[in-house]
């Protein structure tokens, strides 16, 4: 039916006289981590955002624009019109593995220690979705994707799958192509081994700054497609982490200060400039070639700013410096211990419900056409598509379900949004994740943590979240509750429920597993080839090639699933590997191959398709670039109950 659709639709656009020229060409340029309060145009006084600060002056800036916490679900929600709810990528899970036909998201059983039963985020987007792209496509538009997709791992769910004709892209893509510096290391088809990147990416001169480099593909691509409306989806790389900057830059900003005394990181501020520069390119290019005036030019992120973790790109680092690339050579020596960003006076930040996490610049700019200044109504993600297709003049796929509305009413200064609630979802989190709702000024955060109140906020008298007004005002809880209720039914959502294992846990204490020693902060796992520390729940493993985590796994029996979440600033290929005779076996060894990519935290699945005893199981780490840090592991047995480590 998807392919019907495009086929008629094209056919309609080919006997309408303004196919060729009738259309505007549409430009998406997206900021991957760019926090609502990282330019100078939504008010930062430390980074310097010439250009952006340029188009804001000539464009309609929103100040009550939401995206998903996390990148894929906002990105899938761009292209598809839809909620993460009802599209099913919740969480930042693009780079792994699609999960196969008949997969249960939403698992009927979890570890006696867990409250909760949590969904899994669908690790692609849906070939069946009849995309932005697609909708554009047959409208007679030349499209094309250029940088980080992380909406599909294998090729079925690259972009030239989803609508795009041009396609400039890696994979795994959770970060920027093996840093941010040439050589970038992708092959068409990767490395058989999970060493390389696959995708259409191609190395530059060595030292080649990948943020420049996309700048230079979207500028071609503009520049071939002058007989035709074109779509340049351009969604950068920067300012997403592992953190690669251009050290000449930085050094401009080392000692200087915010007259807020709330930003201060200097590479950052080089990154942030780096991409201004290459938004700035994009703008040039239109003036130069005559297009401004016949072009929609749309500013975003994907989500909230990055407040939580600076992983520095210490492998790519000595690699590039060898070369003579300007690559960091200490994160520390620049930034010191200072986050990302500061998202002040919004709360908290990426990953998070809360403004600071889910708050974001948007700008439209179309000359003569969308009216500069302000705009105070509530618009998100999933209004992008209808948005778009409504000022191009074309029609919307009959059979593509939307949860967006179109602002473009608003966009020509007809009048405001009429819109009464607008939702935010992430079931990722220690508490179980949650649900919010703003309708006016009100906004209501729902946790799925049965044990946790809710929180209510009136965001026009307290931006900053910082008076939870639950208590006092029962009859608007209950009035937004209601909301929350209708939502979570329409989308389908799989938000985490009661685990109906977890009060016979408590009550009578589940088999620690096999060879766990109480006294011991790895719980019976033992380290090979490395050394690891324990603080605060995380298990920190640094060592050489063949570094391990071994357990004992007793009578449990595969297949199974190995589950656990990570991070590594350097990531790479590696292993589970299990030994069905015991420790000595090595003769019957088996395993798998995973990447763990670098950058933030990750939770990995791997397959174990053992036949009959589990014996000892190898949890084998990247470790030999740079520590890797583990917060739990999980074991899901054919027979036998799962096994949870939480250290």
């Amino acid at each position: 039916m998807k392919h019907l659709f495009t086929f008629l639709l094209a056919a309609w656009v080919l006997n309408t006289a303004s196919a060729a020229t009738g259309h505007p060409n549409v430009i998406l340029f997206l900021v991957d981590d760019m926090g609502w309060m990282d330019c100078g145009a939504y008010g930062s006084k430390y980074y310097p955002t010439p250009r952006i600060d340029q188009f804001a002056a000539r464009a309609l800036r929103f100040t009550d624009a939401y995206a998903q916490p996390l990148c894929s679900p906002t990105r899938a929600s761009l292209l598809t019109g839809k909620y993460s709810a009802r599209h099913g990528i919740t969480s930042a899970t693009g780079h792994l593995s699609p999960q196969p036909a008949g997969f249960k998201f939403l698992p009927d059983t979890a570890p006696a220690n867990r409250p909760l039963l949590s969904p899994e985020s669908k690790n692609y987007l849906e070939p069946s979705e009849v995309t932005l792209a697609e909708a554009l496509r047959a409208a007679g538009y030349r499209t094309a994707h250029i940088g980080k997709w992380h909406l599909g791992l294998t090729r079925p769910h690259w972009p030239e799958q989803q609508g795009f004709d041009v396609a400039f892209h890696c994979h795994p893509d959770p970060g920027p192509p093996g840093g941010y510096f040439s050589p970038y290391g992708v092959k068409p088809d990767g490395d058989p081994r999970g060493q390389t990147k696959a995708g259409t990416i191609t190395d530059g001169p060595p030292g080649e700054y990948i943020v420049d480099r996309l700048a230079d593909e979207a500028v071609k691509f503009i520049e071939s497609n002058l007989d035709r409306p074109f779509f340049l989806n351009l969604w950068q790389y920067g300012v997403h982490g592992p953190w690669g900057h251009k050290t000449n830059y930085t050094q401009q900003f080392v000692g200087k200060t915010d007259p807020r005394g709330k930003q201060g990181n200097p590479i950052m501020a080089s990154m942030l400039r780096s991409v201004d520069e290459s938004f700035g390119r994009i703008l040039d290019a239109l003036d130069r070639l005559k297009l401004a005036e016949n072009t929609i030019v749309i500013f975003n992120s994907d989500n909230g700013g990055n407040t939580h973790s600076n992983v520095p790109d210490t492998a790519r680092t000595a690699k590039a410096e060898k070369g003579k690339s300007p690559m960091l050579t200490d994160w520390r020596k620049w930034a010191g211990d200072l986050p990302p960003t500061n998202n002040d006076p919004l709360r908290d930040g990426k990953g998070t419900l809360y403004e600071g996490g889910t708050r974001v610049p948007l700008m439209w700019a179309w000359a003569g056409r969308i009216k500069p200044g302000l705009a105070h109504d509530v618009v998100g993600h999933i209004d992008l598509y209808p948005t778009v297709l409504d000022l191009a003049g074309v029609p919307r796929p009959a059979e593509q379900k939307f949860d967006g509305v179109s602002y473009a009413r608003v966009l020509r200064g007809e009048g405001r949004l009429d819109r009464a609630a607008f939702f935010n979802y992430f079931p990722h989190a220690r508490n179980g994740g949650g649900v919010w709702v703003r309708a006016g000024d009100w906004k209501l955060i729902r946790w799925f943590d049965p044990g946790t109140p809710r929180e209510l906020f009136n965001l026009k008298d307290d931006l900053s979240e910082a008076k939870n007004l639950a208590e006092s005002q029962p009859a608007k809880v209950k009035e937004l509750d209601a909301l929350i209720d209708g939502f979570l039914k329409d989308t389908g959502a799989l938000y985490p429920r009661p685990n109906p294992a977890y009060k016979v846990a408590t009550a009578t204490p589940a088999p620690a597993p096999a060879n766990a020693n109480p006294a011991d902060p790895l719980d019976g796992w033992k380290a090979r080839q490395c050394e690891v520390a324990v603080k605060d729940g995380i298990v920190t493993v640094a060592g050489k090639a063949g570094a391990f985590l071994g357990h004992g796994m007793g009578k449990l029996t595969g297949p199974a699933t190995l589950k656990f979440r990570a991070r590594s600033a350097t990531g790479g290929a590696s292993k589970v590997e299990w030994l069905p005779g015991g420790a000595t076996d090595t003769a019957n060894a088996q395993s798998t191959a995973y990447t763990l990519p670098a950058g933030d935290w990750q939770e990995l699945s791997v397959s174990v398709p053992a036949k009959g005893p589990l014996g000892v199981l190898r949890l084998y780490l990247p470790a030999q670039t740079g520590p890797v840090a583990l917060d739990w592991v999980e074991l899901k047995p054919a027979t036998g109950k799962p096994q949870r480590w939480d250290f």
